[in-house]
């Protein structure tokens, strides 16, 4: 396979692999710990009569701690030889003297010598083959290793038959690690192990990005896109993820398990909410369109107002009140659900003004009992929230249009939405509805605070509680009383002749 000479060729990895050769005839430095072996994968031919070395005589012979050594070198080189063992077949067999002494160097000066075979490197990696043919060296150095134990482990491998039942059970991030060595050496059944087991394990998706982060370095097509395959989408646009958006949502909205439409509200929303205003690395989100959202809030508002008509005009030959009160229900949380999106997406100033126009359904609203309609007053509660909290922006006259249309249908079902909805939270209500009230004008403010004030005195507490916005709107009119107009009148102007 030309894969790993491919990325050798761009140079991307070229920097990952710093070597320097040492003469036969010279001497390994004196701090350097005791040298150990790997096996080959086959035994060597007929020789002079030698004592016989097994496999795990010749890694304990590394196995032993250096006492010049730090506590720290020393359990990074016990790691490693015992990283080693797992990997290398069983004892038992006769591999003979290696031929060539290899030594990886870490930048911090952690050194590792191991004994290796000079046709197993050959057959195995490239790399090895051009530098052993070219130099016809027994000593090799391998210095600037970012990780002294991935490469170890990669040249063990070198002496694996079966890599792919080698790298089973391995962590994501170490077969990244071995896959970038590989590919620096140019060990091609290396690289392919690593390839085939990235592809056929589950990732998480810290383990997703970093895979994508490694491979995106790689120019190795086919087998890269194969990997990727599971994250790999088509090249797509606003209007088909649109579609996407369309099925899903209105598969929600159409449900007909009630348990499993809250959940996957929750998710949706989840997922929609999720913040990527400050995340360059989502510059490429396809969001959910306006033109989707609202063609859903139409939808939604007129299977309400054929809701509300059924019901207003409703006899005993009918179907049940209860499903009628159950739809009424589905459909104004429907809607509410579709209200929280728009706010959040920054999408509700259009809604302000659609849903100040719907006097007609206003009018049903108020021919039918609370138990049939209450649910429609958590829109306006949800849109009185938002307005007071600043989330939704919109003309003054827009503002006082949606509490002139909704208010009174809110002040009859606000005890109703108290005793009976879970979710219903009084004092956040109170609050915005305050705030919305006290962004109109005096005259618009006067106007609902004198209704409301009229409405609390029969209602009590099933009436919200707006004595704040009372009290502000009162000190503005009696007491802290502005009239631009007169202040204007008085004001004088001052000229002061300087002298010249």
């Amino acid at each position: 396979m030309a894969a790993a000479e491919t990325l050798l060729k761009t140079g991307e990895i070229s920097a990952m692999i710093k070597q320097g050769y040492i003469s036969s005839s010279s001497p390994p430095p004196p701090s350097s710990p005791p040298t150990s072996h790997f096996p080959s994968p086959t035994p060597p031919p007929p020789s002079p009569p030698r004592p016989t070395t097994t496999l795990f005589q010749m890694i304990s012979q590394q196995s032993q701690p250096n006492p010049s050594s730090s506590s720290s070198a020393d359990h990074r080189r016990i790691r490693i030889q015992d990283r080693l063992l797992r990997l290398l077949p069983a004892p038992g067999s006769d591999w003979g003297p290696p031929d060539v002494d290899l030594t990886l160097a870490s930048p911090d000066g952690f050194r590792v010598r191991v004994g290796v075979h000079r046709r197993v490197l050959a057959a195995r990696s490239r790399f090895f083959a051009d530098k052993l043919a070219k130099r016809g060296s027994s000593v090799v150095e391998i210095s600037e290793c970012d990780d002294v134990e991935v490469y170890a482990e990669v040249v063990a491998l070198m002496y694996c038959g079966d890599l792919g039942r080698r790298l089973a059970g391995e962590e994501v991030g170490r077969v990244l690690g071995i896959l970038k060595v590989s590919a620096a050496i140019m060990f091609d059944a290396g690289v392919s192990a690593c390839l085939e087991y990235l592809e056929a394990v589950p990732w998480s998706e810290d383990e997703e990005e970093e895979v994508k982060s490694v491979l995106e370095q790689f120019k190795l097509r086919e087998p890269v896109t194969e990997v990727l395959q599971r994250v790999l989408i088509e090249p797509s646009t606003s209007s088909r993820a649109d579609a996407i958006f369309l099925q899903l949502l209105s598969g929600i909205l159409q449900a007909k398990d009630e348990k499993a439409r809250r959940n996957m509200k929750a998710l949706i929303f989840g997922l929609l909410s999720v913040d990527t205003s400050h995340n360059n690395d989502n510059v490429d989100r396809l969001e959910v369109s306006r033109e989707t959202l609202y063609h859903l809030c139409h939808k939604c508002l007129s299977s309400l107002h054929l809701c509300l008509s059924e019901a207003a005009t409703m006899d005993d030959g009918q179907r049940s009140k209860g499903d009628l009160v159950g739809e009424i229900a589905r459909e104004s949380d429907n809607l509410k659900w579709l209200v929280e999106i728009l706010i959040n997406k920054e999408m509700s100033d259009e809604f302000v003004m659609l849903w100040a126009d719907q006097t007609e359904l206003a009018n049903l609203h108020s021919k039918i009992p609370c138990m049939y309609r209450f649910k429609i007053s958590e829109i306006t509660a949800e849109l009185c929230i938002a307005v007071g909290k600043g989330q939704i922006l919109v003309a003054k006259d827009a503002r006082f249009s949606f509490l002139r249309t909704w208010l009174e249908a809110l002040y009859d079902d606000f005890g109703w939405m108290k005793r009976t909805s879970r979710t219903f939270d009084k004092k956040t209500l109170e609050e915005g509805l305050c705030k919305t009230i006290l962004t109109l004008s005096m005259a618009q403010q006067q106007n609902i605070l004198l209704r409301w004030f009229d409405q609390f005195l029969k209602k009590g507490d099933d009436c919200p509680n707006i004595q704040r916005a009372f009290e502000v709107w009162w000190r503005r009119a009696f007491i802290r009383r502005y009239e631009g107009d007169r202040d204007q009148a008085q004001l004088q102007i001052a000229v002061c002749e300087y002298p010249t």
